[in-house]
């Protein structure tokens, strides 16, 4: 990691395998790097979750027989994860969006 490179904060999860593949986890791993270093990312890798919070983005992970989301907001000083999950719908889940959101406030409460 490059002295430049935004350190990832995870308020919870980890991408590991299992229960990601290893193509997976590689994948995850490729693109959260892409957004340490400040690469903006959009469809079909990324997009914009505003109904969580403004700046906050989902990773779409397209798995062997699943599909994850990795739930991120960028900072000027870290990429923040506050959810993982697996996505089973279409809609995401409100409680992952409550839980989202309670996550950074809370972050953001214990930065300041």
């Amino acid at each position: 990691m490059s002295p430049s490179d935004k350190p990832l904060v995870w308020l919870h999860s980890e991408v590991k395998s299992p229960p990601f593949s290893a193509a997976a986890r590689l994948e995850a791993g490729y693109l959260l790097r892409r957004l340490q270093r400040g690469e903006k990312l959009s469809m079909p890798q990324s997009r914009p979750m505003p109904s969580i919070v403004a700046g906050c983005h989902e990773l779409r992970i397209t798995d062997e027989h699943k599909i994850w989301r990795v739930i991120y907001r960028i900072d000027n000083d870290a990429i923040v994860i506050p959810e993982l999950f697996e996505k089973k719908t279409t809609k995401t889940p409100r409680p992952i969006i409550d839980i989202c959101k309670a996550r950074l406030r809370m972050y953001d409460n214990e930065s300041e």
